[in-house]
């Protein structure tokens, strides 16, 4: 599938900002599941944009400007053709070995509910694979995921004890479990495509992923209840959201921020079809 993926971010304040700093994960790269096509990054005011690496191997946009700024924009554009792998991740770049995706993180703090979650798919019969599965399945169906859109994070356990979360919660809620079931995993930022069979699509999204010996890296999408397909496109991975968080960064100034944020993410039309 190739998938075009528009996203806006759009920032105004009521008092100018002296000077700005941002990092931007915002940009996917090359693996056996996803091959970007082309892909553009481009604010709407003078500055410095810096590409590299973070330690887990997300490319990095470090973007400065000085001020003052009343209010800017980020416009991303690009196309990713995609790969069905029935959630494999294969060949991707790895810089740190699984068992540092064990650590506790603030956003990924066991507590009971999250304890009860886990238990329910040590339950099932079979191996860890077959108890990763039953875990999706289990969030999928206690765990309501609700729009982001006006809706902040909360966290793991904050979510499981509320049996509600937007898809960055429900991703550490299956994180956590997961850990607590002696499997390494991972928290993904991404985009999902739009799909009439997915409940959470067409924009970014974010999912969770697990190590096992015998597999490697393997992805599940708890919010809409499957391991990631060819709608998925994956951006960035850590311990956490603060590891993969679209933007995150500092400023001088820039007080009563006012942010509004748009993203599309859909099948792309070939440009010739055939007979």
């Amino acid at each position: 599938m190739r998938i075009r993926i528009s996203h806006s971010i759009a920032y105004t304040y009521a008092e100018p900002v002296r000077q700005l700093r941002q990092v931007l994960r915002l940009t996917p790269r090359d693996h056996d599941g996803q091959h970007v096509m082309s892909w553009r990054i481009a604010p709407s005011i003078d500055g410095r944009l810096h590409a590299g690496q973070d330690p887990f191997g997300n490319i990095v946009h470090d973007f400065t400007a000085e001020g003052p700024i009343e209010g800017y924009t980020i416009e991303i554009n690009g196309l990713v053709e995609t790969i069905d792998l029935a959630g494999a991740v294969r060949g991707v770049v790895e810089k740190v070995p699984p068992d540092v995706f064990m650590r506790d993180t603030r956003l990924t703090q066991a507590n009971e509910p999250l304890r009860a979650l886990a238990d329910k798919a040590a339950s099932r019969d079979g191996g860890d694979l077959t108890r990763l599965h039953a875990l999706m399945e289990t969030i999928h169906r206690d765990v309501r995921c609700v729009p982001t859109d006006d809706h902040l994070g909360i966290g793991a356990a904050a979510c499981a004890e509320a049996g509600e979360g937007i898809p960055q919660d429900v991703a550490h809620v299956f994180m956590t479990c997961a850990r607590l079931l002696g499997v390494p995993a991972r928290y993904v930022s991404g985009y999902v495509a739009a799909s009439d069979t997915l409940p959470h699509a067409d924009g970014a999204h974010a999912w969770a992923e697990a190590w096992l010996p015998d597999y490697g890296w393997l992805g599940f999408d708890a919010a809409n209840g499957l391991c990631p397909i060819d709608t998925h496109v994956r951006v960035a991975a850590g311990l956490d959201y603060a590891d993969a968080a679209p933007v995150r960064g500092a400023r001088t100034g820039g007080h009563g921020e006012s942010l509004l944020v748009e993203v599309s993410a859909q099948a792309a039309k070939p440009r010739f079809q055939g007979q």
